[in-house]
C-alpha cells in the first residue's frame, strides 16, 4: 500500500487519504436515537423494580388513620410500634428472631463446607464429576417440591419438623450449591506459589491455611457468607413444609397477607429491607477493610 502511494502524485495521494480521514473523524452531532430508546426502557425498568418498594416504604409511615392505599394519612411510627406489640399482627418478633438465628447457622455451615469443598476439589480425584453434580443438583429441583420431600422424610423417620432441623437442611440444599460455585471461582484465582512459599518457610498445613489462604480468600469467604445469609433470610418455598409450627419471617409475612389489613404489613417490609441493607453494607464494608489492610501490609 505504501509503495502504491509513493508512485502516485501528491494531489492524488491527498484525494485517496481524504475519505479515510473523514470516515474516522469523531462525530460532532447528538446522541443516536437508540440511546434515548434504551434510556427510556431502563427508566421504566428502574420504576417497575423500585416503585412498588418505595410505595410500601412511604405508606408504612402513616398514622393510626392510615390504610393500605394512597392517599397517605399523616406521618408517624405507629405501625412500627404496633408491629412488635402483637395487638393485631402475628408473632413478628419471634419469627424475626428465628429467621436471624437460622440465617446465621446456615451462613456458618455454608462458609465452612464451601471452603472445605474448595480445598477438596483443588486436585482431580476419581468420581469428582459425580460428586460435583450431586452438590449442585438441588439447584434444578423446585424449592417447594424439595421442601415437601424434606418434610415427608422427617415424618417417615418419626421426627418433628422444626426451623432448626428440617428447615435448616432444606435451606442448606439451596445455599450450599451457590457457596460452592462461588468458592470454586475464588479458588481458581488463588496463586499456589504463596502456599508453597509458606511451606518453604517452615509453615505446617494448618498454618498455611490460617495465615496464607484464609486472609487471601477472605473477600470470597465474605461473598459466600452474604449469599448464605440473604438466601436463608428470604427463603419461603423450602421453609413452607419444613419449619414446623413456628414460622420464620417469610412465612409470617405470608400469613399476615391473609389476615392483616393494616399498614403493619408495610412496616414489616420496611424493617426487613433495612436489615437486608445493613447486612449487605456490613459485608461490603468488611471486604473494603480487608482490601485496605492487605494493601497496607503489602506496602509495609
Amino acid at each position: 500500500m505504501s509503495a502504491v502511494l509513493a508512485d502516485m502524485p501528491k494531489a492524488d495521494v491527498s484525494k485517496a487519504i481524504a475519505p479515510v480521514t473523514k470516515a474516522i473523524a469523531p462525530s460532532t452531532g447528538g446522541r443516536p436515537w437508540t440511546f434515548y430508546v434504551l434510556a427510556t426502557l431502563f427508566a421504566f425498568y428502574v420504576i417497575a423494580l423500585y416503585g412498588p418498594m418505595f410505595c410500601v416504604y412511604v405508606l408504612s409511615f402513616q398514622d393510626i388513620r392510615g390504610g393500605l392505599v394512597f392517599p397517605m394519612k399523616g406521618t408517624s411510627l405507629h405501625w412500627f410500634v404496633d408491629l412488635f406489640t402483637q395487638v393485631r399482627t402475628g408473632d413478628v418478633k419471634g419469627s424475626f428472631d428465628r429467621s436471624i438465628k437460622l440465617a446465621i447457622i446456615v451462613t456458618i455451615i455454608t462458609v465452612v463446607v464451601s471452603f472445605l469443598a474448595g480445598l477438596g476439589f483443588r486436585k482431580r480425584f476419581r468420581g469428582d464429576t459425580v460428586v460435583f453434580y450431586m452438590m449442585i443438583g438441588s439447584l434444578v429441583a423446585p424449592g417447594l417440591v424439595l421442601g415437601l420431600g424434606t418434610g415427608l422424610l422427617f415424618q417417615a423417620l418419626g421426627l418433628n419438623a422444626s426451623w432448626y432441623t428440617s428447615a435448616l437442611g432444606a435451606q442448606l440444599s439451596w445455599t450450599l450449591p451457590f457457596g460452592v460455585l462461588v468458592m470454586f471461582a475464588v479458588m481458581s484465582r488463588f496463586n499456589h506459589v504463596w502456599e508453597e512459599a509458606a511451606y518453604d518457610l517452615g509453615a505446617s498445613r494448618w498454618q498455611s491455611i490460617r495465615l496464607v489462604m484464609i486472609p487471601v480468600l477472605a473477600p470470597g469467604l465474605v461473598a459466600v457468607a452474604l449469599f448464605g445469609f440473604t438466601l436463608s433470610y428470604d427463603e419461603f418455598a423450602r421453609s413452607l413444609q419444613t419449619a414446623g409450627s413456628l414460622n420464620t419471617l417469610p412465612l409470617e409475612i405470608w400469613s399476615m397477607t391473609l389476615n392483616v389489613t393494616s399498614p403493619s404489613l408495610y412496616a414489616l417490609g420496611t424493617v426487613t429491607t433495612i436489615v437486608s441493607f445493613i447486612v449487605i453494607g456490613a459485608s461490603l464494608g468488611s471486604i473494603v477493610l480487608i482490601q485496605k489492610k492487605r494493601g497496607s501490609s503489602t506496602k509495609g
